[in-house]
């Protein structure tokens, strides 16, 4: 299944984006959830996962503490809070129904990615 990510879109430093995460024709609830990004020029790189139930939650060092991985299964989505965006944070955003944070090196079923642009 892919699941696809929205909610992208250009804000300045220091300003928050919470993305969200679907399935299509299934529901997100069904797998534990973790969102990635490809900065320009760059590999995609794991960003936070969830578990299928929610109680296991792991983010990346360089988000701890600005980003939330969360879900809402009544809504079968998945959201990512990122708070006091940095320009580095640039990136398209994938979320993927896949939490651990090699599954760049080998997952294949992108779903599509929504950007976030960070100015300065």
């Amino acid at each position: 299944v892919q699941l696809q990510a929205s909610g992208g879109g250009l804000v300045q430093a220091g300003d928050s984006l919470r993305l969200s995460c679907t399935a299509s024709g299934r529901t997100a609830s069904s797998y534990p959830v973790g969102w990635f990004r490809q900065p320009p020029g760059k590999e995609r790189q794991f960003v936070a996962s969830i578990s299928r139930a929610g109680g296991a939650t792991s983010c990346a060092v360089s988000v701890k503490g600005r980003f939330t991985i969360s879900r809402d299964s009544a809504k079968n989505t998945v959201y990512l809070q990122m708070n006091n965006l940095k320009p580095e944070d640039t990136a398209i955003y994938y979320c993927a129904p896949n939490s651990d944070p090699r599954a760049p090196s080998y997952f294949d079923s992108w779903g599509q990615g929504t950007q976030v642009t960070v100015s300065s």
